[in-house]
């Protein structure tokens, strides 16, 4: 529609290109082609029919997901997804708008190179990104004793946790470090990056960006948002988001 200005007309050119809106197989098609171009191209194509978040959680990530699910983090065809899928999240952060929103996000980020939830982490950032939240990721292996910097320039409301590779001790320290700097902080997980026995209080975020954003923001927008007292020590910080 957008070339040809007519219902009719964009109709007869869908028809002679045969080959439908982009899609999360055709993409994965051209990832196991090696075809770049033509990746870029299904990703335009679906940006013109879609929201970027849209196009990220229905076409993207499930089109690099198709690989690892036939032979897991072991093929070039997943490597080469991996790969270009970071390399275009990173470019639209890049374009994503000034932050409209006061609450910032500090997401401590566990996964490993090539891991599928490294791509969700980011996917999670472009949309927080996208939504005016001000946001900042790093590796649970930082310093804590170098954290405070960053933790004044963001200013967190909200920490995410993501990836398995974080251990409940380094959450424990983590949180206690944040929470003694920004003491109203929530702590939310994401993609199951801490194990959920029932018994946990952490604010969960679900599997998918979007809905994931969407509970971020209630949550700390919402007007049932809880004040969290400063943590005395690193231990009561961990029995904060985990069951004894």
């Amino acid at each position: 529609l957008a070339e040809t200005h007519n219902v009719s007309s964009a109709v007869a050119l869908a028809q002679r290109r045969g080959l439908g809106p982009a899609s999360c197989s055709r993409l994965a098609s051209a990832f196991a082609a090696f075809d770049e171009q033509q990746a870029d191209r299904l990703l335009e194509e679906s940006l013109a029919l879609r929201s970027v978040e849209r196009t990220i959680e229905e076409v993207l990530l499930p089109a690099v997901a198709d690989h690892a699910e036939q032979d897991p983090y072991s093929t070039a065809a997943y490597e080469f997804a991996w790969r270009h899928a970071t390399g275009w999240l990173s470019a639209l952060k890049r374009l994503a708008p000034p932050a409209s929103n006061a609450g910032g996000v500090l997401i401590l980020d566990a996964c490993t190179a090539f891991e599928l939830d490294t791509l969700h982490a980011q996917a999670l950032e472009l949309t927080l990104r996208r939504a005016g939240l001000r946001t900042l990721s790093l590796s649970p292996a930082i310093d804590r004793s170098r954290l405070g910097r960053a933790l004044r320039a963001l200013d967190p409301s909200g920490v995410v946790l993501s990836g398995s590779g974080i251990s409940l001790d380094q959450i424990a320290r983590l949180v206690y470090a944040v929470r003694s700097a920004a003491h109203e902080v929530v702590v939310f997980d994401y993609r199951s990056a801490v194990p959920d026995t029932g018994a946990s209080t952490i604010c969960r975020l679900g599997q998918n960006p979007i809905a994931a954003r969407d509970e971020l923001l209630s949550r700390l927008q919402g007007p049932a948002l809880a004040v969290v007292a400063p943590m005395p020590a690193p231990q009561v910080a961990l029995a904060a988001v985990l069951p004894a």
